[in-house]
């Protein structure tokens, strides 16, 4: 709206906590304190205590009603200027790659200079959920006029009133699990446990090599002791995650099991977008280029067939479609891990005449990719998925790896809940 030709989008720093396990290492954390642990790293190695950024961008999908004003207060907390504004962004497992695009888009069109897109979910510390029906004798009490007004809606109170809720990432328009709508979907697509067992095993084979080649330790701030995500199971084997059982459909047709699914997790991340400009000035070399990105939405709650977690498999063609970039024209490929057998879903999609002719109307098959490019870092299957800041810890893990080739291109694919995903095209 400011600038008739769009300006370029660097990314010039990224920084996360090591992920941890729900329940684990976090146990006592919030939201708000891992964005602001993450967001204050991120700060401190760009030298940037004091100073006013054009916009901070961040937010959590299991949000706690007490942290409100989430990015605000953790861009204040974390050493930035009071006058840099932030706001919060959700879209599910995809919120900190929106809000990534959102900073990209305002540098681009000169609206800001520079600005941090970032995410966090914190499953230990959300607050547990009574039943409507214990919320209901509470107000009435809290209203009574008098002493025994206010006593008597507590006569009404039963046992099951008092069962606390926990947190369940479920879709309230179907009531399934999203594990038990990937079920669904490995089923529709005929994806074999043997093949999710596969790539998961590959995942963390991945991960733990690439922490003992160092390749995180620019990435990571040790946060309440840990120095490492503590998810990554470099001993496992295709035997021992064969023995797992079925968690989402425990008859003898289910195949997702708690091994080739990623875990609950806590955690945050951020990544330091900016023009070339403004990089320039504080000599600052950009990791990467923002290119282009893409959302898209599937009806998983109709009569289409692909299921909740396919999004991707349409935003993805009409990224490259836009750009001109074949699918096989990549160096990497970043596909984020939700469940094994979404990412297998997604890729035998884009293998499939048949969807493509009729769900995308091409008439060839989108293509193959180059397994040996997927994921070569590990995914959220070994490192963890804490759900609002796994697109940062994708694109700023992306962004390092085109560094440090020193050219090329990389694929970003998340689905989210909701029936979502957003995808994006970096290159150096």
């Amino acid at each position: 709206m400011t600038s008739n030709t769009p300006r370029r989008v660097g990314i010039y720093a990224a920084t996360r906590l090591p992920f941890a396990r729900a329940y684990t290492a976090y146990r006592n954390d919030t939201n708000l304190t891992l964005l602001t642990a993450a967001l204050r790293a991120l700060v401190a190695r760009t030298k940037l205590e004091g100073q006013r950024l054009g916009e901070v961008v961040a937010g959590a999908t299991m949000v706690d009603p007490r942290e409100w004003n989430l990015a605000r207060e953790a861009l204040i907390e974390a050493g930035l200027a009071p006058e840099t504004p932030g706001f919060d962004l959700a879209r599910a497992c995809g919120t900190s790659a929106e809000a990534a695009v959102a900073v990209a888009n305002k540098i681009a069109l000169g609206q800001i200079d520079a600005g941090i897109a970032a995410g966090a979910d914190s499953i230990s510390g959300l607050p547990l959920l009574y039943p409507r029906r214990f919320a209901e004798i509470a107000t009435a009490s809290a209203q009574g006029r008098s002493l025994g007004a206010r006593l008597s809606p507590w006569l009404k109170l039963r046992p099951r009133d008092l069962k606390p809720q926990p947190p369940r990432v479920q879709e309230r328009m179907t009531g399934l699990t999203m594990g038990e709508s990937c079920e669904l979907m490995a089923k529709t697509w005929k994806i074999a446990r043997e093949d999710q067992d596969r790539l998961a095993w590959e995942s963390h084979q991945k991960a733990a090599r690439a922490w003992k080649e160092g390749f995180y330790d620019e990435l990571i701030v040790a946060h309440k002791g840990l120095k490492q995500d503590n998810s990554i199971r470099p001993d496992t084997t295709l035997e021992k995650l064969a023995t797992l059982r079925p968690v989402f459909d425990r008859s003898s047709s289910g195949t997702l099991t708690a091994g080739n699914s990623t875990p609950l997790t806590d955690g945050a991340a951020g990544v330091l977008l900016a023009s070339e400009e403004w990089g320039r000035a504080r000599g600052l070399e950009p990791w990467a280029f923002v290119v282009d990105a893409q959302a898209a939405a599937v009806d998983f709650f109709g009569t289409s067939p692909e299921g909740l977690l396919m999004a991707p498999a349409y935003a993805v063609p009409r990224l490259l479609d836009r750009t001109g970039i074949a699918l096989g024209d990549f160096d990497f490929y970043e596909i984020h891990e939700a469940f094994a057998a979404q990412a297998l879903c997604t890729l035998k999609a884009w293998e499939s005449a048949e969807f493509c002719r009729t769900r995308l109307g091409r008439d060839k098959p989108l293509g193959a990719i180059d397994r040996e490019r997927l994921n070569v870092k590990g995914g959220s299957i070994a490192l963890g998925h804490p759900f609002g800041a796994t697109g940062a810890r994708i694109i700023g893990g992306l962004a390092k790896l085109l560094r440090e080739k020193g050219r090329g291109r990389g694929l970003v694919s998340i689905c989210t809940g909701g029936g979502m995903g957003v995808t994006l095209i970096l290159e150096r």
